[in-house]
């Protein structure tokens, strides 16, 4: 790891768990939250978000198959119309391309979500992508919240 962001910047780091802490009291079911997170995090690339994200499904209770798919959501037919709506949103929304989140997916969002939820989902999602950047930036280590370690770096 680069550096520990908490350690040289607290207020900022804090202000970002602080966002965790409020979108925890949200009306959008925590698995959603969960689901979005784990793939906007394996779209962006960050390792660190990817482990914690995924074991905070299992502990959860997430099913295998659904875990393992969340990239393929698309194709699995094991997620709701609500999720699959949020996990849309959350791939559009984390690309940003020019036209920014299409019509059609933030149509989809809302017949699923109202103004609430869907603001809470579009500040999950903001917020996941800011962590994404933070920790692929400074290389934070997989496993390192929960003290895990691998045959490479044992």
């Amino acid at each position: 790891m680069r550096l520990r962001v908490p350690d040289v910047q607290p207020g900022a780091y804090q202000a970002m768990l602080g966002l965790e802490k409020y979108l925890a009291t949200c009306p959008v079911p925590k698995r959603t939250l969960e689901l979005l997170k784990l793939r906007a995090s394996q779209m962006n690339g960050c390792a660190f978000c990817v482990d914690m994200h995924a074991h905070d499904l299992m502990a959860d209770g997430e099913t295998d198959e659904r875990l393992h798919t969340v990239a393929t959501w698309r194709d699995a037919p094991w997620f709701t119309q609500s999720e699959r709506a949020a996990l849309a949103l959350t791939e559009e929304a984390t690309r940003l391309d020019p036209g920014g989140v299409s019509d059609e997916t933030w149509a989809e969002a809302e017949k699923h979500y109202g103004p609430t939820e869907l603001g809470a989902l579009v500040t999950a999602i903001a917020t996941i992508n800011a962590w994404n950047v933070i920790n692929v930036t400074v290389r934070t280590t997989p496993g390192l919240l929960r003290g895990a370690t691998s045959a490479a770096t044992a």
